[in-house]
Order: structure tokens, then C-alpha cells, then sequence
């Protein structure tokens, strides 16, 4: 079954471009394209599509405020930011706000499908420079973020602690894995799976599994992977 997409940018130029690019991949469907943020939301409640590619830079509601009424009305579709900016500060509210990824616009062609792919497989994409740059933030003292928004990194987990099988599943989320790929791996039932990541979000007031990805690597995967219960 074809991946569902819909693209939403206010540049016509880059959207046929991309509309273009991945028109030819056989298990693409670009379901429609939105020019602003509320166009882009009554399209998505019309197509419901599996993937959204979402500029931030746009006119009246911006790409950030999208996101948010996006997460809110459509929970089941992966919502990605593929934008210019490199701003440190706007990758982590639109982790904290539910994107399931964060990709610039000078992406190569093979690397944005496997991205789209594995955003709709439920795993986090972020592009390589940008994971450097929130790991190093996240690594040492900050400003506040814009919008006063919360840090990415909860301290809530020394009140209510991860059990061993979280950290099992913090782990393979590190690296990338889908529900069905953890369970595999652990030998459990994909339902289970889906308890242990409910349970670590709440645990560490996070909002998505990227969150928990980023959170072993800005603490040190290997530290809070070894804490004992």
C-alpha cells in the first residue's frame, strides 16, 4: 500500500518540486498540497494522510502552530518539518509539540524517501546536523527556548524511575526502531510495546518516542541505559 503525503509550503516553486521528485517513487502518493497552515489543516482532516511535510517560515499561522492543531486533530499521522532553518530552538519546540521528525530543505532525493518511509513506520527523522546540535544543547546550560517553550529533557524520571524493560525499549528507540522492530527484538507483543512507550512519555513528560531518542543521547545513552531501578 502507498504511503499517503501531503506537503504543505508556501513556495509553489519548492512544492512541485518535491511533488515532482517523489511522484516518482512507486510507493508515494501525494494525496495534495496546502500553500499556508490553515489550508494545509483542512486538507489533512480531508485526505488523512500518513505523512505531512511541513515548512516552519510561513505567512499568517506558521509552520509551529500548525503542528501543534495537526498533532491535536490527526494523533495517527506523522507530522515531519522540512524547512531552512537551522535554529536549534525550533527543532526542540517541534519535538516538544509532537513532530515526528525534523529534515532541511537541502536534503538529498534517497535520503528524504528513506525518511518519509521511516516516518511512517512510526520511527523518528532527524536530519544529522541537526541531532549534533540538539544533543549539544541539551549537553549544557540554555536560555530559555522561544515561546517559552519546556526543555526537551525531563528530570521527571528520578520521581517516578524507568524499569529495566523500559530501558530495554529506550534503547532500541535510540536506534531507530519501530514498535514491530522492538518487539521483534525483545520478544514481545507490538501491544506490550506500545504500554512501555506509553508509561516512558509519561514517566519523562514527554509527547513522542523522538523525545525518548534524544533524551539517551543527551544524557549518554549508555549511563541512562545502566541506571538500576
Amino acid at each position: 500500500m502507498a504511503i499517503r503525503i501531503l506537503l504543505i509550503d508556501d513556495h509553489t516553486l519548492f512544492r512541485s518540486g518535491v511533488r515532482a521528485l517523489l511522484q516518482r517513487t512507486p510507493d508515494f502518493e501525494i494525496v495534495g498540497e496546502a500553500a499556508d497552515g490553515l489550508e494545509g489543516i483542512k486538507r489533512a482532516k480531508q485526505f488523512c494522510p500518513d505523512v505531512i511535510l511541513l515548512d516552519i517560515n510561513m505567512p499568517g499561522l506558521s509552520g509551529l502552530e500548525t503542528l501543534r492543531l495537526l498533532v491535536q486533530d490527526l494523533p495517527q499521522t506523522a507530522v515531519v518539518m522540512l524547512t531552512v532553518s537551522e535554529d536549534v530552538d525550533e527543532l526542540a519546540v517541534a519535538l516538544r509539540d509532537g513532530a515526528s521528525g525534523y529534515l532541511l530543505k537541502n536534503i538529498e532525493a534517497d535520503t528524504l524517501a528513506a525518511a518519509i518511509r521511516k516516518a511512517a513506520a512510526g520511527q523518528p527523522v532527524i536530519a544529522d546536523d541537526m541531532t549534533v546540535k540538539l544533543v549539544a544543547s541539551m549537553r549544557r546550560p540554555a536560555p530559555a527556548m522561544k515561546g517559552d517553550a519546556a526543555p526537551v529533557v525531563s528530570a521527571s524520571a528520578a520521581a517516578d524511575p524507568l524499569t529495566s524493560r523500559e530501558r530495554d525499549i529506550i534503547r532500541e528507540l535510540s536506534r531507530g526502531g519501530s514498535n514491530k522492530e522492538i518487539a521483534r527484538t525483545l520478544s514481545l507483543a507490538e501491544s506490550t510495546v506500545k504500554i512501555h512507550v506509553r508509561n516512558i512519555l509519561r514517566k519523562l513528560n514527554f509527547t513522542s518516542r523522538v523525545q525518548v531518542a534524544l533524551y539517551a543521547a543527551g544524557r549518554d545513552a549508555a549511563s541512562v541505559l545502566s541506571e538500576s531501578n
